[in-house]
Parts: structure tokens; sequence; C-alpha cells
């Protein structure tokens, strides 16, 4: 269950918590939005359903879960469900627990201010996400939630920031507290096109920031590095053998020379879905920073997903493979796709070897990005921006299974202004 806080009123926590429930609705998976707020409960006007019934409903421990949940109006997939009446006793967790054997994803909003009404629900969440707006007023509750939830121990997933065109300095200060979005203003949120892309956006990015459901390999082996200093440092040395991570960026954010600079540590089968080896091999030649000298092959097919279970099964111990981009083959049927997934994280802990999957952002984004973000046991997120007579490449690690390592920012340097490396010139931790 994931909380949607915020101390200040009026920051846009409820909209926000219908927002991301019907985002996720229109996508492949079931969802529910609830109000735990008894005082001033408003989720079900925001999202026009019945007052009753509400949460309470649920106390019983033989009270089905789908009798209590409004469909939403406009998503087909997430329902919403109303605030108990101030009088009513809730036991939060246990209401909760029965949701969610029946929902995939479950978003409470949670009251405002900071007193024992936010502590419960609060507390019984998997982790939680901060509303805030541009506002003096609202950034400094927001800050008074984030010290709440780090006293409840609740992990902080990041923030949502409303009404904002950009990120002000206060949160860009904030420590672990990843930007998860930015929400526009608009006269009615839950239906305005921008708003709900935005929305839809910061679902997405969720994913990458769950834990997995499944429990991670404990390895006895030395970590690998990924040969690029600042990102191995941050980790602790490297990658466990095994991992396979998702290397994910804008088209036009260089991510390629992320990818290249890992050729220089060990043996790499590099497979590209989109350009010719002869292609691959002039870009490696002409890179700026170290390079290894990968085995190149081209995938063929509309998904290229035989060549590459094929090639996979060639990958030597204690070697790298990259697929560059796994956009095609995220495009194929699931099943066959989440088959070659395991076939290949199978592959990887059999010989000890990393895998990196660069997965291209867009306008569309392929079906089956969520089953690559849930299979890899790291997701890196590359972002390029102008800074003064350069560009800055800002990595982020958003999941890490092992160390919490979720919401380091690394700036990267590889755009000939570090000829002989990727070159590490600040880091937030």
């Amino acid at each position: 269950m994931i909380a949607i806080a915020g101390a200040k009123g009026g920051c846009g926590k409820t909209v926000t918590t219908i927002g991301l429930a019907e985002a996720v609705g229109r996508e492949t998976a079931t969802a529910v939005a609830v109000d735990a707020d008894r005082q001033l409960p408003n989720l079900h006007v925001a999202g026009g359903v019945d007052r009753e019934p509400t949460l309470a409903a649920l106390e019983s421990e033989s009270a089905v879960a789908e009798t209590v949940v409004q469909s939403s109006p406009r998503a087909d997939g997430a329902g919403l469900v109303a605030a108990p009446e101030p009088s009513d006793r809730v036991d939060f967790e246990a209401a909760f627990d029965r949701l969610e054997g029946a929902v995939e994803r479950t978003f409470v909003d949670c009251p405002s201010g900071a007193g024992p009404d936010v502590v419960e629900p609060l507390s019984a969440a998997d982790g939680v996400i901060v509303v805030t707006t541009e506002t003096e007023r609202s950034l400094s509750a927001a800050e008074t939630t984030i010290e709440m939830a780090r006293r409840l121990e609740v992990p902080i997933l990041g923030a949502v920031l409303n009404k904002c065109d950009r990120v002000p300095e206060a949160v860009d200060s904030w420590t672990r507290v990843p930007v998860l979005g930015r929400v526009p203003e608009a006269s009615t949120p839950l239906t305005d096109e921008a708003t709900r892309d935005a929305y839809e956006q910061i679902a997405r990015t969720i994913e990458r920031r769950l834990a997995p459901d499944r429990t991670p390999v404990a390895y006895d082996e030395d970590l690998l590095p990924t040969g690029i200093d600042a990102l191995d440092r941050t980790l602790g040395g490297g990658l466990a053998p095994g991992s396979l991570v998702a290397v994910v960026a804008e088209p036009a954010s260089q991510s390629e020379q992320l990818l290249y600079g890992t050729t220089a540590v060990r043996g790499t089968l590099y497979l590209s879905t989109e350009r010719s080896t002869a292609s691959v091999s002039r870009a490696l030649e002409a890179a700026t920073l170290e390079t290894g000298t990968p085995t190149v092959r081209r995938l063929g097919g509309e998904t290229g997903l035989d060549d590459a279970a094929a090639l996979v099964e060639t990958l030597p111990a204690s070697s790298t493979l990259i697929v560059d981009s796994a956009n095609a083959m995220e495009t194929a049927d699931r099943a066959t796709y989440v088959s070659f997934l395991d076939g290949l994280v199978e592959r990887l802990v059999a010989t000890e070897s990393v895998g990196l999957l660069h997965c291209l952002e867009g306008p569309a984004v392929p079906a089956n990005r969520t089953a690559t973000l849930h299979a890899a046991d790291a997701v890196f997120e590359l972002e390029s921006r102008p800074a003064g007579d350069g560009t800055d490449h800002i990595l982020s690690i958003s999941k890490f299974r092992g160390d919490n390592a979720d919401s380091e920012r690394i700036r990267l340097a590889f755009d000939g202004r570090s000829p002989a490396s990727i070159e590490a010139t600040g880091s937030r931790s």
C-alpha cells in the first residue's frame, strides 16, 4: 500500500491519489484510491462517487473488498473507497490488507497535518509519496511529512510536485527524496489530457521504485565493477554476479555512451536491435571514453527475441551482456517476452555475468516495459539537460536489490570534456 501524504491542506493529495490509481487502472493493473481522512473526507466528492459504503465496512473479517470499492467513472481498472465516519473505529492495516488481496495497487489519501490521524494510515504503508506545491508553506509542510515518515521508518518513494513549472530549490536540496514528476495546473485535473499524462508517467516511475515480489539471490562472490567509477563507488564496488540492469533514458540522452563505458572492464556481448554491427563498432571507436572490444551482433526479426535467446546461451563466464535497445523486444507477446527474461536471468546467474537492457523512453512506451522493470535487479535512469555551455547527465538509481541505493544521483560527463573516462562531477546522497 502506498500512502499519499502532505501536511499542508490543499496541496493536491486527494486528486493525486485518485489520479495515480486511475493511471494504473488505465494500464494493465487494477488499483484503488482510499480516503483515510475521517475528519475532512472529500475523495468521494473529487472522484464523483457516493459517500457510502466506507472503508469501515472492511472492519469485519468476513467483509468482501469488492462490496466496498466503487468503480471509478473514468477508468475501468480503478476503484474508489470513501472515508470512514469520524466515530468509526477502523483497523487501517487490516482493512488495507483486505483491499490489497483484491487489487494490485492501493493508494491511500492521508489526512493533512502531523497528528495521530496521519500516523495511523502512514504507519501501515509500504511506502509514502509526499505531495507539495511550490509555495513556501506547502514545501515546509512537506518537509514535516518527510521527517514524520522517517521517524516511522516508512520508505519515501519520492515527491509529486503539483502546479509546478520547475523543481523548487527546496525540493532539490531534499536528500533521498527523488522527484517522481510534476503535475501541471488544470481546472479538471482528472480529465485534462496533460495532467492524466503526468499521472501515467509518475505511475510508471513508481513501478521502478517498488521492491520486487521475490527475494533477491544472495551471492558470496565479489561484486563486478561496471567500469564507471562514480557508479561503482555508489554501489559499494559494483553489481552482484547474475544482476540484470534496466538502463532507462530518453533517446537524446547519450545513454549509449554509458553502455560503451561498461565494455571496458570485461568481455562483452553487445546485441543491437536497431543498428548494424558496423555502425555499433564505429560508434565504439568514436566514443570519447575508454571502451573495450565487445563482440557485436545485429539481431534479426521483428523483435529480435529468437536471435537474442540463441546468443544468450553462448554467453561466457564473468562477462557483460548488453541489449541496445530492448524496446523492440518489449513489443513481443508478453508470455514470450517474460519467458525470455526468465531464461536471461538464469543464464546471467549461471555464468556469474551482468546484463544491461537499454530501455528508451518516448511518447509510446512498449507494452511490456513493466515486465522489464519487474525482472531487473537494478534500474538506472539517465537524464540529460542543458547546463551553461554544455549538458549535464544525471544518473539516478531508482531501484536496487541489495543495499538501499535508491535515489542516489550521480553527475556524469561523457560529451568530450572527459576524453578518457566517464567522470563523476558530483553526487547526491
